[in-house]
């Protein structure tokens, strides 16, 4: 690329919306950057409106996410830097194997196919989503003793209830089944990306090392499936819990990750390329 990206923009998860990113973005607007945070589709009311009625969330679906998402990107005048959270990481991901996005960072990255690590802490974070079969069809949410645990562990009760009243909302119960069932399915499913692709921009895992949802063996198992000589790093920090965004010293995180970011912000870049 002939210039830096000069467009962030930040990919949320489930259980949450683009607000989780408030923080962030006014981090990187102060630095200078234009900062993007899109909502997937049925996500773009309030967190309060979601919570009375989570139908628009119930049966959206991965494909229709990351075709929504690659329009956006898709109409910047130049690739930008893709950010993701949880399962915005792996949004991030698929976004990035479509040739999308100038480099790519996440953050407690949910799994793309194939990463089969299933740990004991992410069965009970997402248990509630799964004891029900007819939460296929529903957006489920969390309680606020299930949102301590799966995304706040390492809060006060008072901050997470804080955090929670703030930022959670029901998830969409389809998705969460899909991904679930996506390893025992033959041929590819909805969050299948070309380990291998030599087009694939850079891209940089963070890993919290108390996160209970997606706990760091997530992220390696995932890192080490991609293949090939396109730039992969994975970045482990101690302390923090699932919801890295807004836990104590995201700040050096944050820039951390736009750091690399602009380093490895070189379009598709292979190593060892001329």
């Amino acid at each position: 690329m002939d210039t830096a990206p000069d467009t962030i923009v930040l990919i949320h998860g489930f259980w949450v919306t683009p607000r989780s990113w408030e923080e962030w973005k006014a981090h990187y607007e102060a630095r200078g950057f234009r900062v993007l945070t899109p909502a997937y589709p049925g996500f773009e009311v309030e967190v309060e409106a979601l919570n009375a009625d989570p139908t628009p969330v119930a049966e959206v679906t991965l494909p229709q996410i990351v075709d929504s998402l690659a329009q956006v990107i898709g109409e910047l005048e130049q690739p930008p830097v893709l950010i993701g959270h949880s399962a915005g990481g792996a949004i991030t991901q698929l976004l990035l194997d479509r040739g999308l996005g100038a480099v790519g960072v996440t953050l407690n990255s949910a799994p793309t196919e194939d990463v089969r690590v299933l740990p004991l802490s992410q069965l009970r974070s997402t248990w509630t989503a799964f004891k029900n079969p007819a939460n296929r069809h529903r957006a489920v949410p969390l309680s606020e003793e299930q949102w301590h645990y799966a995304f706040t562990n390492t809060f006060t009760e008072e901050e997470s209830r804080r955090l929670y009243q703030r930022y959670a909302i029901p998830a969409p119960g389809n998705i969460l089944w899909s991904s679930v069932l996506a390893n025992f399915m033959p041929g590819p499913q909805d969050a299948h990306v070309d380990y291998a692709n030599p087009a694939r921009p850079p891209l940089l895992f963070i890993s919290g090392s108390e996160d209970h949802i997606m706990p760091p063996s997530v992220q390696r198992s995932n890192a080490k499936h991609y293949r090939g000589d396109t730039v992969t790093e994975l970045r482990e920090h101690e302390g923090f819990p699932h919801l890295l965004p807004a836990a104590p010293g995201w700040q050096a995180v944050a820039d951390e990750a736009l750091d690399w970011a602009l380093e490895h912000a070189t379009g598709p870049r292979v190593l060892g390329a001329q």
